[in-house]
């Protein structure tokens, strides 16, 4: 399979970006040549030709004239509360969407208010570009209000473990590049996170520099047919089982056609939820954080001569690095990044198959045998909760009602926020479909999801969902955002009055006495406060028809559910982990 990119004359006339490919037949109007453009204008104007539909940022004066072209485009441009925020918008709209999306900033602390989202998208996997602004040359090492240039911020603009691609625009001459590098950086598979930052006298430089046409094809990574030849040898030699991660998303049909043809075990990392569905007899469970205990029944009492990985990285919220995970034989580890394979488990025997997942099980299919017997496997036990007429709300109890309601019974992402949301959603929320459960177990940043989910939420143009934790809600919240543009978002909110894994998660290391109290917060008062709507929730017996009110609801809405902060979390896996690595109070 190739892909390939074209470039146009930016200054040609063209579709709407609602257009899904960035490859297009447009003719070149030479009339258009001869007006003058600004660079914020020109590069504007590539956002539009290379699919990008959304812009998030807070503006300031150094990135007005970007700002400003943005709004006079075919982008819509959205104003948020907090940069981070809009960076964990684009994100999840970028998940939601396939499209990549724009960050803009202004100088210094606009552009350091990004970086936690920008890491999180990296980590995440996004096509995400950042537009900042920087301190004009003549000005540099004057200290200019929010200076920002190689004097003061040198690594946000070399920074390769965050940017694949960053660069500050210094003359027009340097768009044709640039473009060229961001299109060939959204064209390849995987993530890409790029900055461009203009100094401010350069945005409204008249441009001199024609962008013309020019073609770019490449190849993605795949297997070569001795490979494949030898991943079939090796699984037709004895059991196997596939752990699903989530850069398998675009597998899913092949890879349940192939498990079905093998009977081989399934199980999947958090963000792999729903790829293989979890109702499937061949499912054996979620690894990692709050995964399930059947997982580690399967690899113990049956466990598999080799493991086939697809598309997950093995770290620690996934695998926790535990031995009992090692097959006998070792790992076949598929991954687009070649990096990947053999980085979790160093020691074991790994066969690294760079190649995208779903053209690898698709030439597996060709060539493996039929039907092998299938034995009886381990299951997640699903534990049937019968609500309570008194006292606090059990996480389980909101747990069951959410899988009633907005699984089952709607087609909403639902997103679940680090921390004891996290956790119960990973154990307890059951997805037969890809791309309905939204998790960061990577960067997990406290906050990606109570934001993220507006991003989400307006790039599906319907219901999204996140469960976040009191602590969450108060730390990064666009609520405001969501109401200025009625985006349907829905936060469903673990309101305890404190940092409760904080709290637990530092008991169970013998970690007592911690100061983890917030203080009981009413979040619907202040979410009606800002224009939307919601209900509170201190009985059982009510979550369902909150739910389903919020589910109804055209406008942004709070579910704010006060829950029994006694309730133990199901992190034991991350305690033991966090005390293998000597954080213990022994």
């Amino acid at each position: 399979m190739h892909h390939k990119t074209q470039f146009f004359n930016i200054f040609a006339p063209t579709q709407s970006s609602l257009t899904s490919s960035p490859v297009r037949n447009i003719q070149p109007n030479p009339q258009l040549d001869f007006l003058p453009v600004s660079v914020a204008s020109a590069i504007v104007k590539m956002l539009e030709e290379i699919g990008v539909q959304h812009a998030f940022g807070v503006s300031g004066g150094a990135i007005v004239p970007v700002w400003h072209a943005l709004q006079h485009s075919s982008i819509r441009v959205l104003h948020f509360r907090h940069e981070a925020g809009a960076a964990f918008a684009a994100t999840e709209a970028y998940f939601a969407s396939g499209r990549p999306v724009v960050v803009f900033a202004t100088t210094g602390p606009g552009i350091t208010n990004t970086l936690t989202g920008l890491l999180a998208a990296r980590w995440e996997g996004a096509k995400v570009i950042f537009l900042s602004a920087s301190t004009s040359a003549s000005q540099r090492g004057r200290w200019a209000c929010q200076e920002t240039s190689t004097y003061t911020m040198a690594e946000t603009f070399t920074s390769k473990s965050l940017f694949h691609y960053a660069t500050t625009l210094e003359s027009d001459d340097e768009l044709p590049e640039v473009y060229r590098r961001l299109a060939k950086g959204l064209a390849q598979p995987g993530g890409f996170i790029a900055h461009i930052s203009i100094p401010t006298n350069i945005q409204t430089t008249s441009i001199k520099t024609s962008l013309s046409q020019a073609d770019l094809s490449f190849a993605p990574a795949t297997a070569s047919e001795e490979i494949i030849s030898k991943c079939v040898r090796l699984l037709s030699s004895g059991s196997f089982a596939i752990w699903v991660g989530f850069g398998a998303t675009d597998a899913a049909a092949e890879i349940r056609q192939f498990a079905e043809k093998t009977g081989a075990a399934v199980m999947c990392s958090p963000r792999g939820k729903g790829i293989f569905p979890e109702n499937h007899p061949q499912f054996v469970g979620v690894t990692g954080l709050a995964g399930h205990e059947s997982v580690l029944t399967y690899m113990q009492k049956h466990r598999p001569l080799r493991v086939l990985v697809l598309g997950t990285r093995l770290g620690e919220f996934t695998s926790f690095w535990n031995p009992v995970m090692i097959p006998l034989e070792g790992f076949l580890h598929v991954d687009i990044d070649p990096e990947v394979p053999g980085t979790a488990y160093p020691g074991v025997n790994t066969l690294a198959i760079q190649s995208e997942v779903k053209a690898f099980v698709q030439a597996l299919l060709k060539h493996f045998p039929i039907c092998q017997s299938q034995m009886a496997l381990p299951r997640p036990e699903r534990q049937k909760i019968n609500p309570r007429m008194q006292g606090l709300v059990r996480p389980q109890a909101l747990m069951d009602a959410i899988q009633q309601v907005i699984v089952e019974q709607s087609d909403a992402i639902v997103m679940t926020e680090a921390g004891n949301s996290m956790a119960w959603g990973n154990q307890l929320l059951q997805f037969t479909q890809p791309t309905r459960y939204r998790v960061s177990t990577g960067f997990a940043s406290v906050g990606h999801f109570v934001t993220g989910v507006v991003g989400a939420a307006l790039a599906r143009n319907s219901k999204a969902v996140a469960i976040v934790g009191d602590g969450a809600m108060l730390m990064n919240s666009e609520v405001s955002t969501a109401v200025r543009y009625q985006i349907p978002a829905v936060w469903i909110i673990l309101n305890d009055g404190c940092y409760n894994m904080c709290g637990q998660g530092s008991a169970l290391q013998g970690f007592n006495g911690m100061d983890v109290e917030i203080g009981q917060v009413d979040f619907v008062k202040i979410a009606c406060g800002m224009g939307a709507d919601g209900i509170r929730v201190e009985k059982e017996s009510d979550i369902r028809t909150a739910l389903e009110k919020a589910i109804a609801s055209r406008v942004p809405f709070i579910v704010d559910v006060i829950i029994d902060p006694t309730e133990p979390v199901p992190i034991a896996g991350r305690i033991k982990s966090l005390i293998s690595q000597g954080i213990t109070n022994s």
